[in-house]
């Protein structure tokens, strides 16, 4: 089958650009190698989504799921190894199954930033994720990674469960939204240890060293946690399209608001495209502009 509109991603961008294309009377295939939601489903509690004064990114994404579902998608669990177009039509071939389609959007996302010296340990004290794996160190010492929204939201998602928490960050100034810091600086348990990267990892799964080195003077100092998170932001995952469109230093496609790439037919939504903001309200948006793009694309045909 050669589907009008093959979604690559379906975190709250892809499922937009599939409900609106689906809404246009076009076939859908969402391809997605993970988890359905994407990073929001790993968030806890959204309060920035407008209609929703609070929700949980699981519910939020649920909610977009089955609206999309209910419209007709179709959806292929599975990693998209490459894409090309022949004859006007985009083949993608995956892991485990190949397809064809019209058009394609590509929707991403972002994956985790990973801490090289963190590597070994990871799945053996290291995480990336607290929802997913704070409740293993109820009660006790933990440290985050990071100065951003993700890092500073994960250190007081952790401050409720655990005894104390670390958080270190390479400087003194945060990227965190406000409203996002004063929850954070109102938490008793959480110690900041600022101006400091983690050099090393060392000891064993529930009983980790890190050694910490001092941006300014250079020196080192070791702390003891039962599990470190790491939040170092995300990168984005868009190697397989490069042939297809333009990629920028950083590996964003270069897609203006139009959402369109070089090659007709082919777009870009959310946060695996170049752009200032990236929140869920502009994933959402760049979904509909998409899965618009996509649909007008395959009645010009």
């Amino acid at each position: 089958m050669t589907y009008d509109v093959a979604v690559v991603g379906a975190g709250i961008a892809g499922m937009t650009a599939a409900i609106y294309a689906l809404r246009a009377g076009k076939s859908v295939l969402l391809i997605e190698k993970e988890s359905v939601g994407g990073q929001i489903t790993l968030s806890p509690k959204v309060e920035n989504y407008p209609g929703f004064t609070e929700i949980s990114g699981l519910d939020l994404a649920d909610g977009v799921f089955n609206q999309a579902l209910s419209l007709g998608a179709a959806l292929e669990v599975d990693e998209v190894k490459s894409v090309t177009k022949e004859g006007g039509v985009f083949r993608l071939v995956c892991g485990y199954s190949e397809h064809e389609a019209k058009s394609v959007v590509i929707a991403t996302g972002l994956r985790h930033r990973r801490l090289d010296a963190a590597a070994p340990f990871e799945g053996q004290g290291v995480s990336y994720c607290a929802v997913c794996d704070g409740a293993f160190y109820r009660g006790k010492t933990v440290a985050v990674v990071g100065g951003g929204n993700t890092a500073v939201s994960e250190a007081i998602y952790l401050a409720d469960i655990c005894e104390k928490v670390c958080l270190i960050h390479r400087r003194t100034g945060y990227r965190a939204e406000k409203a996002v810091m004063d929850r954070f600086l109102a938490k008793p348990n959480i110690e900041r240890h600022e101006n400091k990267t983690v050099e090393a990892v060392s000891g064993e799964a529930g009983n980790l060293v890190l050694t910490l080195k001092d941006t300014q003077d250079g020196s080192t100092s070791e702390l003891a946690v039962s599990g470190l998170f790491v939040a170092l932001g995300h990168i984005p995952a868009n190697g397989v399209f490069a042939e297809l469109c333009e990629l920028d230093e950083s590996g964003f496609v270069a897609a203006d608001e139009t959402c369109m790439t070089k090659t007709p037919g082919l777009f870009a939504a959310g946060d695996c495209r170049r752009k200032a903001v990236r929140q869920l309200t502009t994933a959402a948006a760049d979904g509909a502009v998409a899965g618009l793009a996509a649909a007008k694309y395959v009645d010009g045909l």
